[in-house]
């Protein structure tokens, strides 16, 4: 629905994809309720973040997110997407058994792009993929 909107609209749209780091590990060392107790403050941090009715956060998948940014441009989503990794960081769940931190951290891929017939939805979604992967 958001792609037709900014397809009409010709504005920007702009996806997050967020990735909570180690948590395999997390979870095989706290348990699954913690996990579970763990993406709901993640979640929160992120849901924090949406200003506009028109943005979203959403479980992806697992440990992955994803925020949907309406008539957001690649800057304005970077910063969101900033805001989102020091939020979390700054929760300070202890994770003793990640390489990255002593505490739960993310990692995130930005994509934006302004829509277009010649374009599928899926491009968007890849490239933040792609670049949650290079993250």
């Amino acid at each position: 629905m958001e792609w037709r909107r900014t397809l009409r609209e010709m504005t920007p749209l702009s996806v997050v994809m967020i990735d909570v780091d180690e948590f395999k590990g997390f979870n095989d060392h706290y348990g699954h309720l913690a996990g579970d107790d763990c993406l709901r403050v993640v979640a929160q941090a992120l849901k924090g973040q949406l200003l506009r009715p028109g943005d979203m956060v959403a479980r992806y998948g697992g440990e992955e997110f994803v925020i949907l940014l309406h008539d957001t441009n690649i800057e304005e989503a970077t910063k969101i997407a900033e805001k989102c990794r020091r939020l979390v960081s700054e929760n300070n769940i202890t994770h003793n058994y990640s390489k990255v931190a002593d505490h739960i951290t993310v990692s995130l891929g930005v994509s934006s792009i302004i829509p277009s017939p010649e374009i599928e939805p899926t491009v968007l979604i890849k490239t933040a993929d792609t670049l949650l992967y290079e993250a």
